[in-house]
């Protein structure tokens, strides 16, 4: 797809600009009013979004918004205020009431900025910023054609769910009084599209979309499309299997959430509460010992790439688990000195995960498997992070022989995540793009699967 110049029109380093001078001026305002650290979050946001169904356009939204947050330290006393509106009153009115929650609040040992020392100096970009000119007109031709595509691809393509398009930007600036000024400006954009295939009863949907930081990294609208036609018509059909215990391989897009059910049991708030099955688990060999995570923060155009955390850290690649063994947990400066360790960059989340492959693509891997079930999409939340119980109803197809014999819904597949992690037998190598958790397949050698009796 073609992209128009953009760059003439391109004011982002002026708002950002105007932003920071925003943040640097409530801080001084902070410390005029007696914080003794102090520290300011501003965000700007516009974003083009339309849906179409069935041929006929459906919603047409654009979007700007903005944000101030300030947080004050009186001592170990914290207090936060929040506003949307840029007028003098307004930000004077926001410190004032950040203040006054501050002074009435309980002291709080672990409260208080990150330490000057992990401020983040070096502040690149990673090839995140790629407008999109993208007006209405054109994003509902677009998603007219994803539609299309998909409802041409096959006569038994009865119904759609819609297409959409998505084009977003945001811009941001976090300071504190430590003196750092950290600055931030990323895009992203999204073409998808649902449909139906099948009559009455029998019908099954699916869909597919593409997610980019660049438009010409987006596959084609007519692409999409018959992709998501691909998905629908696979799954006609299907049929139960009974029940057992079977080896489960998780396509890439479901098997990043088994990955976000680590990392949600080693972050730090769920650790000090000792609300996780993980505490205590760092050191401790949790996976195969081929198995490894490492954060990557710095990976051109990556999803989540940045130079610092939400608190100013200087963000690094490091391992989460090596060998197997989990070698940190994922914290930011409250959480870790809640526990009694330090920061690991990580305040506001983890940035480009990557999960290293020992096995092929999903073609190789159900070679490999032989029989068992592929899971192509989850329902429900039956995930409890205190005990690592799992059970989820689920869907996608059987193997037989290496190869998809029928598609399979109106199952459950159970287990126990600390069981599961250790049970994984292969990470596939065609990693799904579309997350900053980037995982290819993952086969879990054994799990409980209900179906028929």
């Amino acid at each position: 797809m073609l992209t128009p110049d953009v760059s003439a029109s391109d004011d982002s380093q002026a708002r950002l600009e105007h932003l920071e001078a925003t943040a640097v001026r409530l801080l001084e305002r902070c410390r005029a009013s007696g914080a003794e650290q102090a520290e300011v979050s501003c965000s700007e946001e516009r974003g083009l979004n339309v849906n179409v169904r069935m041929g006929s356009v459906e919603t047409v939204e654009s979007t700007r918004d903005r944000g101030i947050g300030v947080t004050v330290y009186f001592g170990k006393r914290k207090g936060s205020a929040s506003t949307a509106d840029l007028r003098e009153e307004s930000l004077e009115a926001t410190v004032a009431q950040a203040c006054a929650i501050a002074r009435f609040t309980e002291d709080d040992p672990a409260a208080g900025l990150a330490d000057a020392a992990l401020m983040a100096t070096d502040l690149r970009e990673f090839d995140g910023w790629h407008p999109w000119a993208l007006d209405a007109d054109r994003a509902v031709d677009l998603a007219l054609a994803c539609e299309a595509a998909g409802r041409d691809a096959d006569a038994r393509i009865a119904n759609s769910d819609g297409a959409s398009v998505g084009s977003g930007q945001s811009l941001s600036v976090y300071a504190n009084s430590h003196g750092f000024v950290g600055r931030e400006r990323g895009t992203q954009h999204s073409i998808g599209c649902a449909l139906i295939a099948g009559q009455g009863e029998a019908m099954q949907r699916d869909g597919w979309y593409s997610l980019a930081l660049a438009e010409t990294d987006l596959e084609s609208p007519a692409a999409i499309g018959r992709h998501a036609a691909q998905r629908a018509l696979a799954r006609l059909a299907p049929r139960k299997v009974a029940t057992g215990e079977y080896p489960v391989l998780f396509s890439a897009e479901m098997a990043r959430s088994l990955v976000g059910h680590l990392l949600g049991a080693v972050s730090g708030g769920a650790l000090y509460r000792r609300a996780s099955f993980l505490v205590d688990s760092a050191g401790t060999q949790l996976f195969p010992d081929w198995m490894s995570m490492h954060e990557r923060p710095f990976l051109p155009r990556g999803l989540r790439s940045a130079a610092f955390d939400a608190e100013g850290v200087a963000t690094r690649e490091s391992a989460l688990v090596e060998g197997g063994v989990l070698q940190r947990y994922v914290l930011g400066s409250y959480s870790a000195r809640k526990l009694g360790l330090q920061t690991t960059a990580n305040a506001g989340g983890v940035h480009n995960l990557e999960v290293a492959a020992n096995a092929g693509d999903l073609d190789a891997m159900l070679r490999g498997m032989g029989r068992g079930l592929l899971v192509t999409e989850l329902m429900g939340q039956g995930v409890n992070n205190i005990t690592g119980d799992y059970s989820r109803g689920a869907a996608g197809f059987w193997i037989e022989d290496g190869a998809i014999s029928h598609a399979v819904d109106g199952i459950t597949i159970a287990g126990n995540l600390r069981t599961m992690f250790s049970g994984i037998e292969a990470v596939g190598s065609d990693v799904d793009p579309r997350s900053h958790i980037r995982t290819g397949p993952i086969l879990v050698g054994r799990m409980t699967v209900a179906g028929d009796q």
